[in-house]
């Protein structure tokens, strides 16, 4: 059964445009990793400063699998001087959820 991972991010007014600019040149790795179903990034519209990072997984080891590959070794990176760039969030929860349904658009 899918599971689903919601990265709940506080981003402040100023930081949004470096947080969407951060993942839209992100390496793609998430994408070619085993397991993967879906990734959406969600910018908030009224009433809230999170963002939502919304990805789906074939299972709970595929998640884990890539939060201690690849996603930990995008995160310990840093620039050509050596230093990591200050996070455009700050804060962030993680939503962990099973698919227990789900329905797809049919076909007229």
């Amino acid at each position: 059964m899918s599971v689903v991972k919601i990265n709940v991010l506080t981003v402040p007014t100023e930081q949004r445009e470096t947080l969407e600019k951060r993942f839209a040149s992100r390496a793609h790795a998430v994408e070619g990793s085993d397991g993967f179903e879906w990734f959406e990034l969600l910018r908030p519209v009224e009433g809230t400063d999170n963002y939502l990072v919304y990805t789906r997984w074939r299972d709970e080891a595929s998640f884990q699998a890539w939060l201690e590959g690849p996603m930990k070794a995008a995160h310990q990176g840093g620039s050509e001087s050596g230093e990591r760039p200050r996070p455009a969030a700050s804060g962030s929860t993680l939503w962990s959820f099973e698919v227990v349904q789900q329905a797809a658009p049919t076909s007229a």
